[in-house]
């Protein structure tokens, strides 16, 4: 038996998905109301497992009365659409959730503009990004369509489940909280913390009323420090196993952080100014072509971190950023 399922009155439920990384986890948590913590992507293979391990339990998809998101990815949203055709369902996140789930059009051309534009100043090869622009909207098949009725942030309890409250784990999503519960330590952690792999922390556009975007990677070391001044005894996370040492894997991630970061620092100290595009295919010689978003938000988080060190300076050329060591 998995630990997990120790838990009393929470429940793992592990679904397939089409993507990279592989199953996700959502929580059935029996609480004053029963919550599904996170839903799985939209496909019917998904949806199918979904009311299998429901039915296990002796429930059914009507049966949830609440769902709360940990963030807006695809793989942790789209059965929504499902769920809701199937019952009346309170739905409680961040409120940066809203656009992505909400499929807001305007919000949408404006991220696919931005990304191609930031793509092209920071000397991705044009015949990259088109193809990666129609990725993201691809994807969508898979998101779902409706709106939160429930915003919460850091400290909120969360309602209908007594004793858990809101942590805000910015990094991963600008829409990423977590579930704590004081009482004996356990975070349900969405993709904050995953014990087999790190966390991307993904470049998105600015929100309405931003002239510029986040630093993910920034915000997530920041959201990492935060969790070690925290009792973790358990973390349910979004993929993989549950974590037990959580504040030994966060400094395990954080030294991980810097090394990157001092990689491309010895990059950088060959003398010549690069691109992001030029470091990144340095440092991911083949994932840069099978997953251009991630391998470019960890190159340029990791040339924020440089930055924040004061290590690197940027110059612009004909409308393209290079980055040099600094003085």
């Amino acid at each position: 038996m998995n630990t997990s399922a120790k838990l009393k009155g929470i429940h793992r439920i592990t679904l397939p998905t089409p993507f990279p990384i592989g199953p996700v986890n959502v929580y059935l948590v029996e609480s004053e109301s029963l919550t599904l913590v996170d839903v799985g992507p939209k496909t019917d293979e998904a949806w199918e497992s979904l009311k299998n391990q429901l039915r296990d339990r002796g429930y059914s998809p009507s049966d949830i009365e609440q769902v709360v998101l940990t963030h807006h990815h695809i793989d942790h949203v789209g059965l929504l659409d499902y769920l809701r055709e199937n019952g009346d369902i309170r739905l409680i996140g961040h409120p940066r959730n809203r656009p992505w789930i909400r499929r807001d059009e305007a919000f949408y051309r404006k991220w696919y503009r931005y990304m191609e534009e930031l793509y092209r100043s920071e000397g991705v090869e044009e015949t990259l990004i088109e193809p990666n622009i129609q990725l993201y909207q691809l994807l969508q098949s898979f998101n779902c369509r409706t709106d939160l009725d429930w915003e919460v942030a850091e400290g909120d309890e969360i309602p209908g489940m007594p004793g858990w409250r809101v942590k805000e784990t910015k990094g991963h999503a600008q829409s990423h909280i977590s579930l704590y519960r004081e009482a004996d330590g356990l975070m349900i952690g969405g993709d904050h913390l995953i014990a087999h792999v790190s966390s991307n922390a993904l470049i998105e556009p600015p929100y309405p009323g931003e002239d510029k975007r986040a630093k993910p990677l920034l915000q997530y070391r920041e959201s990492l420090r935060s969790c070690l001044e925290m009792d973790l005894a358990r973390v349910l996370a979004g993929h993989g196993k549950e974590i037990t040492r959580a504040h030994s894997l966060i400094e395990e991630r954080l030294g991980q952080q810097e090394k990157r970061a001092r990689a491309l620092r010895d990059i950088l100290s060959e003398g010549d100014a690069l691109t992001c595009f030029e470091l990144c295919k340095r440092l991911f010689p083949t994932k840069y072509l099978e997953q251009l978003p991630l391998a470019m938000s960890e190159t340029l988080g990791h040339l924020d971190l440089l930055e924040e060190w004061g290590a690197v300076k940027k110059e612009e050329n004909g409308g393209i950023r290079y980055y040099r060591l600094g003085d």
